[in-house]
């Protein structure tokens, strides 16, 4: 589970009052969500860290580190699951991976990672429906969505108005991809 703030104890933190952090966060300085109900405001942990150092602000002592965010490559080649899996295990990232679209939605609902690397073109089951399934599910639509793959521009395209947050073609750049997954999850 991922690690919460309240206002208040980010207040403590940074030596500020409560108004002021609900100000942050309503002015989108730092993210932050509503609960339903009361509408009291509630920031990821990995959130704050980021607002912290975006403003060189110093990290308070007794902060918990955020947890390593985790990433499910979805892709039916080994070679590129294998790519993923060292560049994002070298870089901070908790790594599963799945060889096709049925094992991704077991994947998807138990691990319900921060993050997805998807191929477009594999058999039964292919990324576009991942793609749709993960939009569409109510526990997963947070996930931010990475597409790789080697198709057209034009599937490319379809797959960012289905919900992709950001697309490659492959042969992918390990910066290029590495850069998105970590403005994607909050991480410098």
């Amino acid at each position: 589970m991922m690690k919460t703030l309240k206002p208040s104890e980010i207040a403590a933190y940074c030596d500020v009052h409560q108004r002021t952090v609900s100000r942050w966060i309503a002015k989108g300085e730092l993210k932050g969500h509503k609960l339903p109900g009361r509408g009291n405001y509630r920031v990821q942990l990995a959130d704050f860290l980021f607002f912290l150092q975006k403003y060189q602000m110093p990290i308070p002592a007794g902060l918990p580190a955020p947890a390593e965010p985790t990433v499910l490559a979805i892709d039916d080649e080994s070679g590129y699951l294998n790519a993923l899996r060292r560049l994002f295990s070298k870089n901070g990232f908790a790594v599963q991976t799945a060889q096709d679209g049925f094992a991704a939605g077991v994947s998807l609902l138990s691990l319900k990672p921060d993050l997805v690397t998807l191929d477009l073109n594999m058999p039964a089951l292919d990324g576009f429906e991942v793609l749709h399934y993960i939009r569409q599910h109510p526990e997963l639509t947070a996930i931010k969505i990475i597409v790789i793959s080697g198709l057209t521009e034009i599937e490319l395209a379809k797959a960012k108005a289905m919900g992709a947050d950001a697309c490659l073609s492959k042969p992918f750049d390990n910066a290029e991809l590495l850069s998105i997954a970590r403005e994607l999850t909050n991480r410098p």
